[in-house]
């Protein structure tokens, strides 16, 4: 990973986050202006009210039409830019992130998508609240304001103790269930995970647990999925005879990838579960960044962030897409 940020996670945590807070202003230059539509395409408005409809002028997809109807005459929807973003952050730090086997962990890289969000959307009464996903359960974080509120949220995610093997995290379903009930207000969502508790447990259902949670939080909120990988989890390396352990429930298998047909079943099988994981986010109506402990990680929210206000711009030209 670039700017020597392979070795963040050997340094003491002020140090890491100093490195962290570097790498992200200096790479994303030009890109921190607190505008969310950076992250996602949108209006990030409030309806208004409505005013009759200016041909020429306004867009059909304006269109009030119960005003139309009721009054007869031809109106368009009129939204106020909001003058606050709220931002809520949903990071899941349960075991299946302390893993990694390339520049960094995924917990590690969990972190580093959170900082880029805070530093992407801060601005002038913009605010950031958070969910931590752990062990214990979730911790919540109030929204507020200022880096130093965000410094000291990703102290705090750098700091999440290690779970001991075996040991049963809480249901991600859950967490996102408890979120929507704590931000009532329309925002932006960033759900910062690698989307593996609740998968089905066979090919009859491809519906994971957590779906119908995140479909009815997409329902209020614009919300994006950043999805955290690493390489080992998708590919075995033929390194002979390992002991793979599941974090989650503790269980350990001693597997020899030698063996060709190992490797392609396990190949195949983790490609599948990531593909029902990719079309369960987009059934639920969440933008998806993937990103991998293997890539550079702040081009791939730059790219994102271009990709995203490319569709604002289109959507806000005539004739643009809704």
């Amino acid at each position: 990973m670039n700017e020597g940020y392979a070795t963040v996670h050997q340094l003491a945590p002020e140090r890491r986050l100093r490195r962290l807070e570097l790498t992200i202003t200096r790479r994303l230059d030009g890109l921190l202006h607190g505008q969310y539509l950076g992250l996602l395409p949108g209006a990030g408005s409030e309806l208004a009210g409505s005013r009759e409809y200016r041909p020429g002028e306004d867009e059909v997809r304006r269109m009030d039409w119960a005003v139309t109807a009721r009054t007869a005459v031809p109106h368009v929807r009129e939204v106020d830019a909001d003058r606050e973003l709220t931002t809520w952050l949903l990071v899941d730090a349960t075991p299946s992130m302390d893993f990694g086997t390339a520049d960094v962990e995924k917990r590690e890289l969990a972190v580093a998508a959170t900082a880029a969000v805070g530093f992407l959307t801060a601005g002038a009464g913009n605010r950031l609240g958070a969910h931590v996903l752990g062990m214990d359960g979730v911790r919540r974080y109030p929204a507020r304001t200022g880096r130093t509120h965000l410094l000291g949220l990703l102290r705090t995610l750098l700091a999440v103790p290690r779970a001991a093997a075996g040991a049963q995290p809480h249901a991600l379903g859950e967490a996102l269930a408890g979120l929507a009930r704590s931000a009532p207000r329309r925002g932006l969502v960033v759900v910062v995970s690698d989307f593996l508790d609740g998968l089905p447990e066979n090919d009859r259902d491809d519906r994971p647990e957590w779906e119908a949670d995140l479909r009815r939080l997409a329902v209020r909120h614009q919300v994006l999925a950043v999805e955290v990988t690493d390489p080992r989890e998708l590919e075995l390396p033929d390194v002979g005879l390992i002991t793979l352990v599941d974090p989650e429930s503790g269980q350990r298998r001693e597997v020899s990838t030698s063996s060709r047909r190992l490797r392609e079943k396990y190949q195949a099988a983790a490609t599948a579960q990531r593909d029902i994981v990719r079309r369960s986010l987009r059934r639920t109506g969440a933008h998806h960044l993937p990103l991998c402990t293997d890539r550079d990680w702040v081009a791939d929210i730059v790219r994102h962030v271009y990709a995203q206000r490319r569709l604002a711009m289109a959507a806000r030209q005539p004739g643009g897409a809704a």
